[in-house]
């Protein structure tokens, strides 16, 4: 049996029940105010639920790559099947229960989740340590990330 990170899957249960919650208050017309997303301006408790979601798959892609020491097609195909299942799984939950195809959103979040997986996974296959740092840096600086003082 494989030795689990524990707070990882902490963490991965606290965001889907708060998922859950986010998604079902119970009446839409007394939603308490930090279950709603924020107008535009400022960030409620249901604003970092994705975010949470694309940390979980950041850590997970480096625990589970990191192992993998010849990296065959195996791999890539894995990584490929995944991503198509996890974009079916997402188009088929907007589908569902109408299967309206004149109205179906395809850029949904477990879509989004899908293509961030399939993209950070290469990644980070095909790069070096230093490649993935400057590919961090550089993201940081595109989000305008000030960490520790200075501007990376």
């Amino acid at each position: 049996m494989s030795q689990r990170l524990i707070s990882l899957d902490f963490f991965r249960g606290f965001t889907i029940a708060a998922m859950i919650v986010v998604n079902d208050p119970g009446s839409w017309s007394y939603v308490f105010d930090p279950l709603r997303h924020a107008e535009w301006h400022g960030a409620t408790p249901t604003d970092l639920v994705f975010p949470f979601f694309l940390f979980i798959v950041g850590v997970s892609i480096v625990l589970s790559l990191s192992k993998i020491t010849n990296t065959s097609s195996k791999v890539y195909f894995k990584i490929i099947k995944r991503t198509f299942i996890l974009f079916s799984i997402g188009v088929f939950l907007a589908l569902f229960p109408n299967f309206d195809f004149n109205n179906v959103r395809i850029a949904g979040v477990l879509q989004r989740i899908a293509l961030v997986y399939f993209f950070c996974s290469f990644i980070f296959l095909k790069s070096n340590k230093s490649c993935l740092l400057y590919t961090s840096d550089a993201a940081d600086e595109g989000l305008g990330v000030d960490l520790g003082g200075r501007r990376i």
